[in-house]
């Protein structure tokens, strides 16, 4: 069994332009003296990897702790795509996946400096996935992400956006990304792993 860790470290991790990046804060320390040491910190929940839930560009969609946590448990497919990813380039990306076994074809994942395109998303969004995921800090382009995350999100698709996929061959694994139980929210830290036979 090997286990990939597809996470960002938090504290150094990617800040979407905007975001307030994370912030730790030393409470007590061994060092000076004290009994123990205690960390406090504080963070958007979009820095670095992290899940989208329906509710980050949907009105009424589901908040984190409304997402079912199948949607971040299971065998996953991970694609490679580097650009914009348009209509055919998705479309044989879910062929492949579906190719792997029904169960794999519901967790997508794209290695690579991807872009996903209007049309690309929404050929996800028919093809009964549960979870997309990306190396980029949003899954649309970053001057203008709102219709790609609402084609995903109006499809009550999760987002896993900020993986780190170079080390991860092309294949099916086994995901966990079970986010934060986060009454509420529209998204979550996660750590992300992969693990194959």
């Amino acid at each position: 069994m090997k286990i990939y860790d597809i996470s960002q470290e938090v504290f150094g991790c990617k800040v979407y332009p905007g975001d307030p990046a994370p912030e730790k804060k030393t409470l007590s320390s061994m060092k000076k003296g004290e009994m123990y040491n205690l960390t406090s910190f504080s963070m958007c929940v979009h820095n670095g990897t992290h899940i989208d839930a329906p509710f980050h560009f949907i009105k009424d969609g589901k908040t984190v702790d409304a997402v079912s946590l199948e949607a971040f448990v299971g065998m996953a497919y991970v694609a490679e795509h580097n650009g914009k990813v348009l209509y055919d380039d998705a479309v044989k990306i879910i062929d492949m996946a579906k190719k792997q076994g029904g169960e794999a074809a519901k967790r997508i994942l794209v290695k690579g400096n991807a872009e996903v395109s209007e049309e690309a998303a929404e050929v996800f969004a028919k093809s009964d996935i549960l979870l997309f995921g990306n190396e980029s800090q949003t899954v649309g382009p970053e001057n203008a992400p709102m219709k790609v995350h609402q084609i995903f999100l109006g499809a009550d698709v999760v987002l896993l956006e900020g993986i780190r996929l170079s080390d991860v061959p092309v294949g099916v694994y086994f995901l966990n990304a079970a986010p934060l139980n986060l009454s509420g929210a529209d998204g979550s830290p996660c750590r992300a792993v992969l693990i194959s036979d």
